[in-house]
């Protein structure tokens, strides 16, 4: 086995054991790359068909491309769609940075379709590479009353074993993709040619290294228009994936604030 079959076994095998533990779960859609890759990989894990939802939390601020993209592969991919809406800004905690504070939009979306379908666990496809937040996170994360984050209560994972505890109020966040870096996504994505919406490539020398919403999302400049081009980008590359997110150039606690409040 290569290092991307080894990753994705072992994507291959969490799922299959948030599926035997966790019951109602669903999967978070967000659009991107690492979530389509995310629905690929329990694709494969279940024989070719997802056998729960997928939830797109939309804070009607995506691209039209992203929208297009979402209405094509729920049908190709016959997928179970949940959609949610999420609550205006002006409902948002007034002390958070201005991008932040649009961004945790979702984070009241998502709690909003959580406690609505009560569901036990959430797969969503974030990485340990991406940010240092999320490298605190395990791969089965327990989200408390209010789904808050505890980060310095977190169950240890030894040896593939993960731990479920349950109580009252709570759920599980299931990370599959943790292990993973940008540059293996892309690499699993060229390997199995895995759709993508087309923001991610070059056009007029710029082009989408991140998606989230439009008001808060930049691009980058670049000449790579096909996967092997961003994969050779990416090899050389001293930026980092998130620099395009305006809330990562805010406060140094804002995205922490976030993810303890259940942002993804």
């Amino acid at each position: 086995m290569d290092d991307l079959d080894q990753l994705e076994a072992q994507s291959i095998f969490i799922l299959r054991e948030a599926y035997r533990k966790l019951r109602p779960l669903a999967l978070l859609w967000s659009l991107g790359k690492d979530s389509n890759v995310m629905v690929w990989l329990a694709r494969k894990a279940f024989m070719g068909r997802v056998p729960f939802p997928v939830m797109h939390v939309d804070t009607g601020k995506k691209f039209p491309e992203m929208y297009a993209f979402r209405d094509e592969y729920t049908k190709k991919w016959d997928l179970d769609l949940i959609l949610g809406d999420c609550p205006p800004v002006e409902e948002i905690d007034p002390s958070l940075p201005p991008a932040a504070r649009s961004a945790a939009r979702k984070t009241a979306g998502l709690a909003a379709l959580i406690d609505q379908h009560k569901f036990r666990g959430v797969i969503a496809g974030i990485r340990r590479d991406e940010q240092a937040t999320r490298a605190k996170e395990r791969v089965f994360s327990p989200r408390g009353a209010g789904h808050r984050w505890d980060v310095r209560n977190q169950p240890p994972e030894f040896w593939d074993q993960y731990a479920t505890p349950y109580e009252d109020g709570m759920h599980i966040r299931v990370h599959p993709l943790l292990a993973w870096r940008e540059v293996d996504i892309w690499r699993y994505i060229e390997r199995e040619n895995i759709p993508l919406v087309d923001l991610y490539f070059s056009k007029n020398g710029q082009r989408y290294r991140s998606l989230g919403d439009q008001d808060i999302t930049s691009p980058i400049d670049s000449n790579a228009s096909t996967v092997a081009e961003v994969i050779a980008e990416l090899e050389i590359s001293k930026t980092s994936e998130r620099a395009g997110r305006a809330m990562d150039h805010e406060s140094e606690d804002a995205f922490e604030r976030l993810r303890v409040a259940g942002y993804l």
